[in-house]
């Protein structure tokens, strides 16, 4: 008898299929790609070069006048251009104070507080529009740091730590300006405006760069140097400026909105925004770093994902087109100088021997302080 005892056998079920788990992301997004052609970035760099151009004429005619001033008004006569006082964003801002306190356009450089109420008015609208549309300075850091890109194949992205701490820097500056005027009543404002000092400060302004000392140019070459490594340095970091429109345009109800139903998630946007906001990651961009460059609107391939919004109704928002916010920057610059012109209160109205009595002294008139000297010495 075999020690192997015979089993039944039963007939078993067959066994159930298996279900493989499988850990899969998220689906994939089919992606719509967009047809149209941008050209946002073609129609921002016409606005730069045109306002470079007219920033370059104004300062060759203000340095010309100022050559005429020098001699004694010997040589050709050429009118001063009173553009030149865009270039005084810290008397605007002194004006501005005056203005809201009197009611009062000064005498003194009138054209500098309309042209800062119309960098104000734009920003407030379209965002931080003013800087990366207009401002010569940022337009210069703009192709500085893409020269920069050419030549060593990239920018130098500075640690989260590091940006966040130097950009600090521009809020600091403005805080101490905006301190220093805070203080001042409208009686010592105007008298500030009325003292040698003040009358002639665009020209020591441009003094500065005619003779230009070692140490404020090695200051520069470094701000250059800079500038060409790390996008928009200068405007980044240390533009008080800057920092002011910054705060106008988070009150902007234009904003870049992104869609997230159709955003594919490829983070293009966040790698060419010049000012580093996470923009794939958010809805809105609120920030006031946002400089309504588009720059991230350019690079979206997404169809209707990332566009400029304004608000439509109680809780919609519409896109507004390229053409809409070219036209729109445009209509404020022109119709606030405009308006300044036609209204007589563009030009400063200043006898021309004062001019020819303080131009060549420029260099000996200190700084009042915030509160100016008597006037008295101006009808000498």
């Amino acid at each position: 008898m075999s020690a192997l005892q015979p089993t039944q056998s039963v007939e078993s079920p067959s066994p159930a299929p298996r279900t493989r788990l499988r850990q899969e992301g998220p689906a994939r997004k089919k992606v719509v790609r967009r047809t149209d052609r941008d050209y946002s970035q073609r129609l921002r760099r016409s606005f730069q070069f045109l306002f470079l151009a007219l920033n370059v004429w104004i300062g060759v005619q203000f340095y010309l006048w100022v050559r005429w001033a020098e001699a004694g008004g010997t040589t050709t006569e050429f009118s001063r251009p009173a553009g030149i006082e865009g270039w005084l964003p810290i008397e605007g801002l002194m004006q501005l104070k005056y203005f809201l306190l009197t009611g009062l356009v000064g005498r003194v450089h009138p054209a500098g507080f309309f042209l800062f109420v119309t960098f104000l008015a734009i920003s407030f609208v379209f965002r931080k529009a003013f800087c990366s549309w207009l401002c010569p300075v940022g337009s210069l850091s703009e192709y500085l740091w893409r020269l920069g890109r050419f030549i060593f194949q990239s920018n130098f992205q500075l640690p989260r730590w590091a940006d966040l701490s130097l950009r600090s820097l521009k809020y600091l500056l403005l805080g101490f300006f905006a301190h220093a005027i805070a203080n001042m009543s409208a009686e010592a404002i105007a008298e500030f405006m009325g003292s040698p000092y003040a009358l002639i400060v665009d020209v020591r302004m441009l003094n500065f760069f005619r003779y230009l000392s070692g140490t404020a140019a090695y200051v520069v070459l470094a701000l250059v140097i800079a500038s060409m490594f790390v996008q928009n340095f200068w405007c980044r970091y240390l533009c008080p400026y800057g920092a002011l429109l910054g705060f106008a345009s988070m009150l902007s109800p234009v904003r870049i909105s992104r869609v997230e139903s159709t955003c594919i998630d490829c983070a293009k946007c966040a790698k060419a925004c010049p000012s580093s906001l996470p923009v794939d990651m958010l809805v809105q961009i609120r920030s006031g770093e946002c400089t309504g460059c588009l720059e991230c609107v350019a690079v979206c391939p997404a169809k209707d994902t990332l566009i400029a919004t304004a608000p439509y109704g109680l809780k919609k928002r519409r896109a507004i087109p390229v053409w809409g916010m070219a036209a729109g920057i445009a209509l404020l610059f022109f119709g606030l100088v405009g308006y300044a012109k036609l209204s007589g209160r563009w030009n400063t109205t200043l006898p021309r021997h004062i001019y020819l009595q303080l131009v060549p002294l420029a260099a000996e008139q200190s700084h009042p302080g915030w509160r100016a000297q008597p006037r008295a010495e101006l009808g000498k």
